[in-house]
């Protein structure tokens, strides 16, 4: 597994990670634990419900997001995440679905505050089988500085 520090990053670079795939009981096994709402857990109720059928709940498909974050390809060195803007959950995730993540660097940027740390704000994209979109985000990290590198800003 590649592992970039800041200094290696450049705006632009793509990591991919996936594919993930959903089967009707994870669906509903995570519905009932953490969000049991009928169109989660129910095939009938949900047959009625606006989306035609049985979907995950959107913290389960922010939850896969998580997992694949952990996967892309190349990996960043991450020493943590400082937050996520304009998510979307501009499609519903059903069973069967096939999910892959796509990151883009969109900014970096040296920490004013940790001279060993660089900022890093990427695109997310979430998408199914069929490439359409599912999740959408802005997400920081902060990502290391090589530990031989000059501290100075980019």
């Amino acid at each position: 597994m590649t592992n970039l520090y800041f200094e290696e990053l450049q705006i632009g670079i793509r990591s991919a990670a996936g594919p993930y795939s959903l089967s009707k009981e994870e669906i509903i096994r995570f519905a009932k634990q953490y969000d049991p709402i009928p169109r989660h857990i129910d095939e009938e109720l949900a047959a009625q419900s606006v989306f035609g059928g049985l979907t995950a709940s959107g913290s389960h498909t922010f939850a896969i997001y998580i997992l694949l974050s952990g996967q892309l390809q190349p990996h960043f060195q991450v020493l943590m995440g400082l937050g996520w803007d304009e998510l979307k959950l501009t499609n519903p995730v059903r069973p069967g679905d096939a999910l892959n993540l796509e990151m883009t660097i969109l900014e970096l940027r040296a920490s004013k505050s940790k001279p060993d740390w660089g900022i890093v704000r990427n695109q997310n994209l979430l998408r199914n089988q069929k490439r359409e979109t599912v999740l959408e985000c802005i997400s920081t990290i902060f990502v290391a500085r090589r530990p031989d590198a000059n501290a100075s800003p980019r």
